[in-house]
């Protein structure tokens, strides 16, 4: 596995025993992990896609957010491509082994040009794997076909999703299988009910109904696996977590729940701490139990500061993507990441993108003005493509073997959360 010249973040902190002890750990045994991966996905097939937002403290790797609607496919490295290609047409020939046409159902918005630049890679990797592919929308402001004119000089065509029977299409366009890039934050519209033909990943685990806990619930089952497989401790590459369930934080109701809930939650990570000697102060992160693009989430470093909510703060954490309110919330360890970028030692956190079970790069969340213990998914951020070459499910550089490793993890969590709710 060899990496490309592309500057590689620095690990600044002395505390790295412990990922260290890991990384040779792992590579030790990469037959036995290979093995029970394989054996794994047998048992439970992998989502079609993913990304992984990773945090390194360097005593602690773990993963604090996982996407089944990926969206940044545009700041993976674009000079191995084909990488992607090939485990996009392993993962969707598996699952259907006849396709030939794809119908990808982007986001409905189309201001936010960046996303269509991803959207335009993942047509781009799709071609390359074979496959004939097309766009339809769910919007109320696109009527025809429209061309989208991008930053990068390309152009990405979209034409409203239609529906014939219980079969999408497009214009005469029939898919043999409808990619979701779209995390249904607003539900699941009438047209994606009882389709006869593929959709991937299930409507039913958009944000309107999954729930981030659920996830890291699965995804503690999984390590905990894992861990006894390995014969490590599942705490340092998992987050502590607790969730609320019924919270306004306009009405400020429920925040009894959150205080009572960090509170022990604190005193969990403080025992962990004091097992491995670790000086830094223990943190939190609080954040919508439901939904993505970085909204309402919020960093918290003692209990009192929960009981002292200002304004502006609830008004932050009420509400996410599309004004939706937000009432339930995950109360979640917070990881530090102590990987810098570049020549002003901004702090970075690693992002691995998956399809199906394969690994096939990612990039590093940059953001100059962001501390070690702070939510990088914010405006300002900046994303510089992981450097390696080719896929970590083999013994590459330990760092990034490390990464992969746990990316699998968090997949192999989320397939077992799509397994049962579709058994639902």
């Amino acid at each position: 596995m060899l990496l490309d010249s592309r500057p590689v973040p620095q690990l600044n902190t002395t505390q790295v025993e412990p990922l260290q002890t890991l990384e040779q750990h792992f590579l030790a045994h990469c037959e036995d992990i290979k093995k029970w991966f394989q054996t794994e996905w047998q048992r439970t097939a992998p989502p079609v896609y993913g990304s992984v937002d990773l945090r390194n403290a360097g005593f602690k790797l773990a993963p604090i957010d996982m996407n089944l609607f990926p969206a940044g496919f545009n700041n993976l490295n674009p000079d191995f491509l084909s990488l992607s290609a090939e485990a996009a047409k392993k993962t969707l020939l598996n699952a259907a082994p006849n396709a030939k046409k794809i119908l990808i159902i982007p986001e409905s918005h189309t201001r936010n040009l960046y996303y269509w630049e991803n959207v335009r890679l993942l047509q781009k990797t799709l071609e390359m794997a074979g496959f004939e592919v097309r766009f339809g929308i769910i919007s109320d402001e696109i009527k025809s076909q429209q061309t989208i004119d991008l930053p990068s000089g390309h152009t990405v065509t979209v034409a409203p999703l239609q529906r014939e029977n219980d079969w999408l299409k497009v214009d005469g366009f029939k898919p043999d299988i409808a990619l979701l890039n779209n995390d249904l934050s607003d539900g699941i519209p009438d047209i994606l009910q009882n389709l006869a033909h593929p959709l991937m990943p299930p409507a039913e685990l958009g944000w309107s109904q999954r729930l981030k806990s659920e996830h890291f619930q699965y995804y503690a089952e999984v390590t905990t696996e894992f861990a006894k497989k390995m014969r490590i401790d599942p705490w340092l590459i998992a987050p502590l977590f607790r969730k609320c369930g019924q919270i306004d934080f306009m009405q400020q109701e429920g925040l009894e729940c959150l205080i009572s809930n960090a509170e022990r939650l604190f005193v969990e990570i403080k025992k962990k701490y004091d097992e491995y000697h670790i000086a830094q102060q223990p943190f939190l992160i609080i954040k919508a139990d439901a939904g993505t693009y970085g909204m309402a989430v919020m960093t918290v470093r003692n209990v009192d500061e929960l009981r002292t909510l200002n304004r502006k703060q609830r008004t932050r954490m009420a509400t996410i993507k599309g004004g939706q309110p937000v009432r339930q919330v995950i109360i979640q360890e917070g990881v530090y990441t102590f990987e810098t970028f570049g020549e002003e030692q901004a702090v970075a956190e690693p992002v691995v993108y998956l399809w199906g079970e394969c690994v096939v790069g990612g990039f590093y969340r940059v953001h100059k003005e962001r501390g070690t213990d702070e939510n990088l998914n914010a405006p300002g951020m900046q994303f510089e493509p992981l450097p390696f070459q080719q896929s970590c499910n083999e013994p590459c550089d330990a760092r990034f073997y490390l990464y992969g490793i746990i990316a699998q993890l968090s997949m192999l969590a989320a397939a077992r959360e799509i397994h049962d709710q579709v058994k639902k």
